[in-house]
């Protein structure tokens, strides 16, 4: 696993990057030996220690993102790391569930979903009320059952996606009864 560690306030000491590079190489166990690019994040804002790493996995498009945040950052990388092996768990289960499951039309296996990629905003954008991130990716079609997939990986609220049925723009969000709900343009 090829593992990029970024400080962001902060001076990364060499015992950090080989804490975090051996605590997050953990999670590619999980993936029978595909290459995998993990970019980990360490910042601190205040007294909070925060780690935040990012995982594309580049056998069906998937992102997988955690972040944690603690008063040491050694716990937060723990706690990243837990969370990340909790994601990529659900995630295997729910692939080899749908890998089981055929679209009943076609008679076969149901695709993959694909990533969204973040860019942060320029500098300038930070007054309030102002666009602060700008978040760009490919709108790819997808059914809703992968869109959810993919928000709950991401632990977005919401995902905007193509949807493969319709080929309209669609966005499917967590409802705070816990169910899912879908917003789709009308003609």
């Amino acid at each position: 696993m090829n593992i990029a560690i970024y400080g962001k306030n902060l001076d990364v000491t060499d015992a950090l990057k080989e804490y975090a590079r051996r605590k997050v190489g953990k999670v590619a166990r999980y993936f029978n030996d595909t290459p995998l690019q993990a970019q980990v994040t360490l910042s601190i804002e205040r007294d909070r220690h925060i780690v935040e790493v990012t995982i594309p996995l580049p056998n069906n498009g998937l992102l997988i993102r955690a972040e944690e945040d603690s008063e040491d950052m050694y716990a937060s990388i723990d706690l990243v790391v837990d969370k990340l092996e909790r994601q990529i768990r659900k995630l295997k289960t729910r692939l080899n569930r749908k890998a089981r499951r055929l679209d009943a039309t076609t008679g076969q296996a149901l695709p993959e979903s694909e990533t969204s990629l973040d860019e942060p905003a320029p500098a300038d954008a930070e007054e309030e009320g102002r666009v602060v991130r700008t978040k760009r990716f490919p709108l790819k079609p997808m059914t809703v059952d992968e869109a959810i997939l993919q928000m709950d990986l991401l632990g977005h609220d919401f995902f905007v996606f193509a949807n493969a049925a319709t080929g309209d723009v669609n966005v499917v969000y967590r409802r705070r009864d816990g169910q899912y709900g879908l917003i789709e343009p009308e003609a």
